[in-house]
C-alpha cells in the first residue's frame, strides 16, 4: 500500500524524472537516504517502470501522428499474441492497445510524412496475417498529452 509520501514521490517524479534525490527528498520532507530507499523500493516493486526523455516527434523527423483501428479475423489468443508480436517489430508503432468492442486494437503510429505512413499501412498492417481491416485517423493537433497517471497525494482521496 502506498502512503502519502510514496504518492508524492511518484507525482514529483512523473513531473520531472531528472530531479535529484536531494531535491526530491527536500520536497517530500525526508532526508536523502530514506527517500532513495523509497524510490528504489518503488522501482523494485514495479510501480516505477522506468525513466525516459519526452522527445518532440516533429523535431526528430516524425511530424505525422496517426491512430489506426485494427480489426482481426480471429480473436483466438494465439492470433492476438501473433499480432502483438508483429506490431512490436514496427518502430513507428509507438503504442498498441487491445480493446473490447468492434475494434480489436488501436495503434499510435508516427511517420515522417503521409507517404511513409501509407507504406507502413500497406506493407506492415493491412498485409499482416489475420488483419481484416484497418481504419486510420490522422491527428490535426494534440490538445493534451500527459504522461503517467493522475496521482492523489491525500491519503483520504486515495482510499
Amino acid at each position: 500500500m502506498l502512503d502519502r509520501i510514496d504518492r508524492r514521490i511518484l507525482s514529483l517524479l512523473q513531473e520531472d524524472g531528472r530531479m535529484t534525490n536531494v531535491d526530491l527528498a527536500e520536497r517530500v520532507g525526508l532526508t536523502a537516504p530514506p527517500c532513495l530507499r523509497r524510490v528504489r523500493s518503488l522501482e523494485q516493486a514495479g510501480v516505477i517502470r522506468g525513466y525516459h526523455a519526452d522527445c518532440e516527434p516533429a523535431m526528430l523527423g516524425f511530424p505525422i501522428t496517426v491512430f489506426a483501428m485494427v480489426s482481426l479475423r480471429s480473436q483466438a489468443e494465439h492470433d492476438l499474441s501473433a499480432f502483438e508480436r508483429h506490431v512490436a517489430g514496427i518502430p513507428e508503432v509507438r503504442e498498441c492497445h487491445m480493446l473490447n468492442g468492434e475494434i480489436d486494437f488501436i495503434l499510435k503510429i508516427v511517420a515522417a510524412d503521409l507517404e511513409s505512413f501509407q507504406r507502413i499501412l500497406t506493407t506492415h498492417l493491412t498485409a499482416a496475417p489475420n488483419v481484416a481491416s484497418v481504419k486510420s485517423s490522422l491527428t490535426i493537433r494534440t490538445a493534451k498529452s500527459a504522461p503517467g497517471v493522475p496521482i492523489t497525494v491525500d491519503e483520504e482521496a486515495a482510499a
